[in-house]
């Protein structure tokens, strides 16, 4: 069977499995003189675990997005932390609604694009490794952010936050400015437990579609309906 692997996760998604297989196997050898059965046993199921995890945190998994254009779709996949009405002077220039996403290590990594937009600006920010449970980390926290412009009715400017957390040290953004993504489409990851932010303007057609606490999946799950 195939396991979908991300291409971001390179060099670690294949580093990381061979480091926990080599170990394994070195326990394998040398661990029958050494360790009673019952130690033997129990440090090879936690490298075990440790190689399927180091698997999974790197899957790719295909998705069909929805093709509704007045949707927003979650950038990424975690839970809903909160969703808050904040005032964004970098792009949007306006009072906006921020949505959060916390992203543990158990999540599916990969960014996606919220709807059809063209990339207006990226802007990298160095900053802290705050916890990316707390809102706090996005204002402090090394970010990313891809400023955004809606290529279908509203053209409202968006901006998807990446924001690296406690763990989390490596920010992918495989996209450029000027390039158009589709919805739903990847355009890169956060290695290793993080948080995303989605901004848009306030508007009253603009009806949010989750709450605090909420599972969400990027590319699946429809954050804001424009009705």
């Amino acid at each position: 069977m195939k396991i979908p692997l991300t291409k971001y996760g390179l060099p670690q998604a294949a580093v990381y499995p061979a480091i926990a297989a080599a170990a394994m196997a070195a326990v394998a050898i040398g661990g029958t003189t050494l360790l009673e059965a019952w130690a033997l046993v129990t440090i090879e199921v936690i490298l075990g675990a440790v190689l399927i995890w180091s698997f999974s945190f790197f899957r790719d998994p295909d998705r069909r997005c929805p093709r509704d254009r007045n949707l927003l779709l979650a950038p990424a996949d975690g839970t809903i932390t909160d969703i808050a009405t904040v005032q964004e002077d970098d792009f949007i220039g306006e009072k906006a609604l921020r949505i959060g996403i916390f992203l543990s290590i158990f999540n599916t990594h990969i960014n996606r694009a919220p709807c059809n937009v063209k990339v207006e600006k990226i802007m990298y920010k160095k900053g802290k490794f705050k916890n990316a449970l707390n809102p706090e980390s996005g204002r402090v926290n090394e970010s990313n952010d891809l400023a955004l412009v809606r290529t279908d009715e509203p053209t409202d400017k968006l901006i998807v936050r990446q924001i690296s957390g406690a763990i989390a040290r490596r920010i992918v953004c495989d996209t450029a400015e000027g390039r158009e993504l589709s919805g739903g489409e990847r355009f890169g990851m956060i290695k290793f437990g993080s948080r995303t932010e989605l901004y848009l303007p306030i508007r009253d057609n603009a009806k949010c579609l989750v709450e605090t606490g909420d599972k969400v999946k990027a590319g699946l799950t429809a954050l804001v309906r424009y009705e």
